[in-house]
């Protein structure tokens, strides 16, 4: 059975896509924590970061360079953004799929909230 993020990426789930290349899917989440809260998720289904292995060096990178792009595009780059990766359940990770949250447009601290 397909993830979730494997079938928006296979087009079986509607998604708000607003990237995409060869190897990375980027989305508006549907639960929005900041003014512009978008997922980028690699196109190959990688269950968590402890799943990453060596091949995969080049794709997760792309994720980290997708989001700084897309930060720039809307215009919140300089004023500064929040990227997170949760892993496993005690992280907070819900979709076993590993993901970036792109978060911009107001100012953060830590913890998230």
């Amino acid at each position: 059975m397909e993830c979730l993020f494997c079938k928006i990426i296979n087009r079986e789930i509607p998604s708000d896509i607003v990237y995409e290349d060869d190897d990375v899917l980027a989305f508006n989440d549907i639960n929005p924590q900041a003014p512009t809260h978008m997922l980028i998720i690699p196109k190959k289904h990688i269950a968590t970061l402890n799943d990453i292995e060596e091949g995969d060096l080049t794709t997760v990178g792309r994720l980290q360079h997708t989001a700084a792009q897309l930060a720039k595009e809307k215009g919140f780059a300089d004023d500064g953004y929040r990227v997170v990766m949760n892993c496993n359940e005690m992280g907070g990770q819900t979709v076993y799929h590993i993901h970036m949250h792109l978060m911009g447009g107001r100012a953060f601290t830590w913890p998230a909230g």
